[in-house]
C-alpha cells in the first residue's frame, strides 16, 4: 500500500479492518449493520420507556437511562464507521478524523467507567443502607454524580489526545485495526515511545484495573450483606446486582486486556475492540430488560397505552 505523507508527516491512515476477503466483508456488512440498528432502537426503547414511565423514577433508572445514551453515542461512533468501510471498501482516515475518533472512545469509555462504579455504589446503598437509601441517594447527588462521569471522561478523553499531539508520524500509516487506536498509532510513531506507553497503560489500563477490582469488593460487600436479608430481599436485589456485575464483567475484561500489557499489537486485539465497542453497547439493555421485571413492565405497559 502507498505511503501518504506530507512535509515529512503522515497525514492519513490506512485502516486494514477486520478482514481483506470481499465476499466476508459483505456478510459482515449484514451483521454489524443489523447490530447497530438494534443497539440504537434497544437503547433508545430504554431511555423513552424510563422517562415516561412513573414507575422508573428510581436513581438507578435513572444512571441507566445515561448508560443508554454512551452506548448509543459508542456504537453510532465504532460500528457505523465499520459499516461505511466495509460497504464502500474505504480503508483511509485522516489525522484528524483519528484524533476525533480516539478522543471520542475514551471519552465513552471513561465516562461509563465512572458511571458503572457509581451504579455499583448506588446498588450498595440500595443493599446495605436501606433504611437511609432515600436520604444518601438525593436527586441533586444523583445529578451530580452524573456530571462528574461526563467531566471525567472529557479529561479521560483529553489527556489521551494531548499525549498524541507531540507525536510524529513519518513511516509506515498501515493501522493493523478497523479504527484509531492507540497503541496501534505508537507502533507507527518514529521516536522512542516506551515512556509514553508506560503513561498510557497507567492512565487506561490503571484506571480500568484499579477500578474494577474496586467493584469486586463492593460485590463481596453486597453478598455478604445479602445473607442478612430474607428470601424475598434476595430475590428482588439479586437480579439487578447481577445484571450489573455481567455488564462490569464485559465491560472491564476487554479494556484490562487492551490496555495493561506493553505496546504489542496481537492478531485477536480487533476481535477484543469488537466484544468492547460493538457487542457490549447491543447486550447492556438486553442484559437490564430481561433481568429486570420493571422495566419490563413499563415497556408493556407504555406498548398497550399505544395501541388502544
Amino acid at each position: 500500500m502507498e505511503l501518504l505523507k506530507y512535509s515529512n508527516n503522515v497525514t492519513e491512515f490506512v485502516l486494514l479492518g477486520l478482514t481483506q476477503n470481499p465476499h466476508l466483508q459483505k456478510i459482515l456488512f449484514v451483521v454489524f449493520l443489523f447490530i447497530y440498528l438494534f443497539t440504537m432502537l434497544a437503547n433508545l426503547l430504554i431511555v423513552i420507556t424510563i422517562s415516561l414511565s412513573p414507575t422508573l423514577s428510581a436513581p438507578m433508572y435513572f444512571f441507566l437511562t445515561q448508560l443508554s445514551l454512551i452506548d448509543a453515542s459508542l456504537s453510532s461512533i465504532t460500528t457505523s464507521k465499520l459499516n461505511i468501510d466495509l460497504l464502500y471498501n474505504k480503508r483511509t482516515i485522516s489525522w484528524g478524523d483519528c484524533l476525533a475518533q480516539l478522543f471520542l472512545e475514551h471519552f465513552l469509555g471513561g465516562s461509563e467507567i465512572i458511571l458503572l462504579t457509581v451504579m455499583a455504589y448506588d446498588c450498595y446503598v440500595a443493599i446495605c443502607k436501606p433504611l437511609h437509601y432515600t436520604t444518601i441517594m438525593r436527586q441533586g447527588l444523583c445529578q451530580l454524580l452524573v456530571v462528574a462521569a461526563w467531566i471525567g471522561g472529557i479529561l479521560h478523553g483529553t489527556i489521551q489526545i494531548l499525549f498524541m499531539m507531540d507525536l510524529t508520524f513519518c513511516g509506515p500509516n498501515v493501522i493493523d485495526h478497523f479504527m484509531c487506536d492507540f497503541f496501534s498509532l505508537l507502533q507507527l510513531v518514529c521516536s522512542d515511545t516506551y515512556r509514553l506507553a508506560m503513561v498510557v497503560a497507567a492512565n487506561s489500563g490503571g484506571m480500568c484495573l484499579l477500578i474494577f477490582f474496586m467493584l469486586l469488593i463492593s460485590y463481596i460487600v453486597i453478598l455478604s450483606s445479602l445473607k442478612s436479608h430474607g428470601s424475598e430481599g434476595q430475590c428482588k436485589a439479586l437480579p439487578t446486582c447481577g445484571s450489573h456485575f455481567i455488564v462490569v464483567v464485559l465491560f472491564f475484561g476487554p479494556c484490562i486486556f487492551s490496555y495493561t500489557r506493553p505496546v504489542i499489537i496481537y492478531p485477536m486485539d480487533s476481535l477484543v475492540a469488537v466484544v468492547f465497542t460493538v457487542l457490549t453497547p447491543m447486550l447492556n439493555p438486553i442484559i437490564y430488560t430481561v433481568r429486570n421485571t420493571e422495566v419490563k413492565k413499563a415497556m408493556r405497559s407504555l406498548l398497550k397505552k399505544r395501541l388502544t
